[in-house]
């Protein structure tokens, strides 16, 4: 369906791929993957048509529509999130349009033989034809599924887009990739701003209604499920396998082995033919052979192995001073904004080492919750805070509060203490801080490196309660690796906001679900707890 044909990209010299080739049929559904810097978004805007290859091109069949979801996304504020929504519709809507106008002219035209005349009944029955053969579609209907699907709900739909957050417009933008229903959707991180009830729905979505889709995402378990093929992006070019990306892991550890056995066996057949020409050279009786076998050495393809990171990073939290019993007691609390109630006769007490996650839609107060027990906001009851609690809280804004005069190392060095402080650049290395990256200063830092430098920095502090939300939204797949090593073997008590289900899996043993202004406690696990809520999810998001 879409052909990409010997791309290649260069910068200052640099080559980041080259001779990159495969086909996107109708229905694959691809995960691109690789390390980040490999050039998965590079690759990804080039297939969208926003950036240009140095070499190489993308071809498809005419009238093919390629929708493309950015990580960063700069929208225009001039319309309610339904009619921002509806946009998906707007060229069926202009044909509709264009239809009754012109034949309101031929109404009220008498110049029934004249050349114009002709031309509008010509263009009539272009449009007729076009305009017809579509599906019969209730559009206002199809709309109010994929923002409810996505999060929104009804009073929202008349609210302006300006009233909303970057991670709200993102989804807006979202729905409308999907009502267009296009040939092929590029989506670069699309479950960053979304929560779990409406990755269940994306990816159902993906599956079951949507065409071609490729995808990058640091989300493993939305990639194994959406995914049936996987192209991975390394040292400059690519590998195709037809698996998902769980199959793919073990396919590429095959690859790697034999990879390594073919190296092994150049390197000794370059040694054992150099020991050769060393030992020969200047031989009159030898010459030919020698210059023979140097020859095959210069054309001698030689074999890479490709980039793996062995790096066995494991980060421990500082020991600090024993809570009391209960760290976080929450009782008969309720939390209203004017006329709107969050949730209303909230309980829930949290005991020292149990690792709890808050689960519900955006909106439904999880963060609002959070600020009570931090005592950030008023409410109606109690929330307290256990004897002698030292509270690590990461949030999406952590960023803002980091001291842009420092150097990335400077920022961690500051709060390192002991051993640790020997394995700072290992631990930055980790969280995707490689080289001269250490040295830059925060302030030129982008968003999702600040709030990276952020998560190490909280990491390496002593805190007997740990409170994260969303912690996984700028994090690779390593990183979340290793954040999530180090929060199993936290000793402390850990509440914890994520719609990421592989990185929830095994960290919490309670979940508490923010739904309907109520906080439900649910003594399960998030995988049981998802188990059974899907199909009544599904039910309730509609496709």
């Amino acid at each position: 369906m879409i052909s990409v044909d010997n791309l290649a990209v260069e910068f200052s010299g640099q080559t980041l791929f080259k001779d990159v080739s495969f086909t996107i049929n109708e229905n694959d559904k691809i995960a691109l993957m690789g390390k980040n810097g490999a050039g998965k978004s590079t690759m990804m805007k080039i297939i969208a048509g926003v950036q240009n290859a140095t070499r190489g091109n993308v071809r498809s069949p005419k009238d093919t529509v390629i929708a493309y979801l950015p990580q960063h996304l700069l929208t225009k504020d001039n319309a309610t999130v339904f009619e921002e929504a509806s946009k998906a519709f707007a060229h069926v809507f202009e044909m509709r349009d264009e239809m009754e106008a012109l034949n309101k002219q031929l109404e009220t035209r008498t110049d029934y033989e004249s050349d114009e005349y002709m031309k509008i009944i010509e263009r009539v029955s272009d449009l007729g034809e076009s305009y017809y053969a579509l599906e019969d579609v209730n559009y206002d209907a199809e709309v109010e599924k994929a923002l409810k699907g996505l999060g929104f709900k009804q009073e929202d739909f008349t609210r302006p887009t300006d009233e909303f957050s970057g991670g709200w417009r993102m989804r807006i933008e979202l729905a409308k990739i999907l009502l267009q229903k296009p040939d092929l959707i590029l989506l670069d991180e699309p479950t960053n701003h979304i929560d779990i009830e409406s990755v269940i729905w994306l990816e159902d979505f993906l599956v079951n209604k949507a065409n071609a889709v490729l995808v990058i995402s640091h989300d493993r378990a939305f990639i194994d499920n959406i995914t049936n093929r996987t192209i991975e992006v390394t040292m400059g070019r690519i590998y195709d396998y037809k698996a998902n990306y769980s199959h793919y892991l073990q396919l590429r550890e095959d690859r790697r082995i034999h990879q390594v056995k073919a190296y092994q066996e150049q390197q000794k057949y370059i040694a054992d033919n150099m020991q050769f020409i060393e030992r020969f050279k200047g031989t009159y009786s030898k010459t030919n052979q020698v210059s023979s076998r140097e020859r095959m050495l210069e054309k001698l393809e030689k074999i890479e192995i490709d980039e793996i990171d062995t790096s066995a990073l494991k980060l421990r939290f500082p020991p600090t001073q024993r809570s009391g019993d209960y760290p976080v007691t929450v009782k008969d609390v309720s939390k209203s904004y004017d006329a709107h109630v969050v949730f209303k006769d909230a309980n829930m007490s949290i005991a020292r080492g149990e690792k709890v996650c808050f689960v519900g839609r955006n909106g439904e107060g999880k963060s609002t919750m959070i600020k009570a027990i931090l005592g950030e906001i008023d409410v109606e009851g109690t929330c307290a805070l256990g004897h002698n609690v030292k509270v690590g809280y990461f949030a999406q804004n952590q960023a803002a509060m980091l001291d842009e005069g420092l150097t990335v190392f400077q920022t961690v060095d500051e709060v390192a203490k002991g051993d640790v402080r020997t394995q700072i650049k290992n631990i930055l290395g980790g969280f995707m801080f490689r080289g001269d990256d250490i040295e830059k200063k925060v302030s030129v830092l982008s968003g999702g490196e600040k709030t990276r430098l952020a998560m190490v920095k909280l990491l390496l502090e002593p805190v007997n309660l740990l409170i994260l939300d969303e912690p996984t939204n700028h994090l690779d797949l390593k990183s979340k690796d290793v954040l999530k090593e180090a929060l199993q073997n936290f000793d402390g008590t850990l509440i914890l906001v994520s719609h990421d289900r592989d990185f929830l899996q095994g960290l919490s043993n309670k979940v508490f679900e923010f739904k309907e202004k109520r906080v439900i406690e649910h003594f399960e696990t998030i995988d049981d707890f998802l188990i059974r809520n899907r199909v009544e999810s599904l039910k309730g998001l509609d496709l």
